[in-house]
């Protein structure tokens, strides 16, 4: 395993002063957070069976990307990533201020793109019916594939997007590898504000979780929850897999002095974010560095809260649940079950639960039949995100009310 460290090695205080999201649940912090209470839960278990998904929520995005040239040139995820950074944006009260977006530091974790469904269907019928002569697939390819798919399957693209549209001009990072990538996107962003190497950045992702794509290439590891739909804990070794979400998270997260200095008012502090790689060749490692991880987080409360992105699949989903045994003192709160897994968005929606549960005073209530998540009646002044990757990496970040 690689040696976990601190996220942030200067003292400077850093504050989530905005938070966007448009999930399946709903668009805004309002609706996300109703829903949330009221224990909803949105999926479709027709539409791409036997497989599960959390569809997006009705949204209008042409208030955050009012150009339908702008909307027409992106693919699902890039429309779901813009319009919630257009959210975390408005959220911070920068929306539009040029001084403040022209030296925003971005760093977007993002996947691939979206495959053309028609084109890949239509050569594999071709060649299942043997009308494929020698240079059949580059012939194809060059000929049927529209010459924007290239561009828009970059995975650096919805940071463009959000440059263009949003006018975010600052330096921009795009990290990729699934759900660590969400976790190094606030790692990175926290180290480099606390250490006095920039104010103010956006930090996020998005993932459009109903493709049909995504879903053959999650059932080639055996990932996906199929036939019928169960809270993360009640998935066994029977019915082990995630449910795809859809949903974009991004935050506005910059040093006190500067949000301060325009009187932002913050939603809560991040403290520290850590993270690891086990290398998950023997049972227990993942529940090893979790531990270690939470050893490095920094003083916590004798009961505070777990917000996790725990997937559903196994073996990561029961060691997990082995390190939550160790702490049975902190309410936990599994995001796949309302929100379905949304790969390198789950770990920023979990700092935006976090930070709005913090901001609203209390914990949202528990949606789990198995007993393991329990109601936290007082208000939470700490928050721990967990992130363990359904294949690789582990993350974990403090999120501490400001008082």
């Amino acid at each position: 395993m690689t040696e976990a460290k601190p996220s942030h090695p200067g003292s400077t205080e850093v504050w989530i002063t905005g938070i966007g999201l448009a999930t399946s649940l709903g668009e805004g912090l309002d609706a996300n957070w109703e829903a949330l209470n009221a224990r909803r839960i949105n999926i479709d278990e027709k539409g791409f069976a036997p497989y599960i998904v959390h569809p997006l929520a009705p949204v209008n995005f042409d208030t955050q990307i009012p150009k339908k040239g702008d909307q027409r040139q992106m693919e699902g995820w890039q429309r779901i990533g813009t319009y919630a950074a257009g959210l975390a944006l408005d959220s911070a009260g920068v929306k539009g201020n040029k001084e403040i977006l022209g030296r925003m530091d971005m760093i977007v974790a993002a996947g691939g793109g979206e495959r053309d469904l028609a084109v890949d269907c239509n050569i594999l019928n071709l060649e299942a019916k043997g009308n494929s002569a020698p240079g059949f697939l580059n012939e194809r390819l060059m000929n049927d594939l529209r010459p924007t798919l290239f561009l828009a399957q970059l995975s650096n693209l919805l940071a463009g997007n959000i440059a263009i549209v949003h006018g975010v001009t600052g330096s921009s990072r795009t990290f990729m590898g699934e759900e660590a990538a969400g976790v190094d996107a606030a790692r990175i962003a926290l180290a480099r504000i606390a250490a006095g190497q920039s104010d103010i950045a956006l930090i996020g992702g998005s993932q459009n979780g109903e493709r049909k794509d995504l879903l053959v290439l999650y059932e080639f590891g055996d990932f996906n929850l199929k036939d019928k739909f169960a809270p993360v804990w009640a998935r066994r070794q029977s019915s082990a897999g995630f449910a795809l979400g859809s949903a974009g998270a991004f935050l506005v997260i910059e040093s006190r002095a500067h949000a301060e200095a325009r009187g932002a008012k913050p939603y809560a502090r991040l403290s520290n974010v850590v993270a690891d790689l086990a290398h998950r060749k023997h049972p227990g490692e993942i529940t090893a560095t979790l531990e270690k991880l939470w050893s490095k987080l920094g003083k916590l409360e004798a009961k505070g809260a777990i917000i996790t992105g725990a997937t559903g699949a196994e073996p990561v989903t029961s060691e997990e649940r082995a390190f939550l045994g160790e702490h049975p003192d902190f309410a936990v709160r599994a995001t796949g079950t309302m929100f379905g897994h949304t790969m390198e968005t789950q770990f920023p929606l979990g700092l935006a639960l976090a930070a709005l549960s913090l901001s609203r005073g209390a914990l949202f209530p528990p949606n789990d039949p198995t007993g393991l998540e329990v109601e936290m009646s007082r208000p939470p002044t700490q928050i721990v995100v967990v992130g363990a990757g359904h294949w690789r990496g582990e993350g974990m970040a403090l999120v501490e009310a400001i008082k």
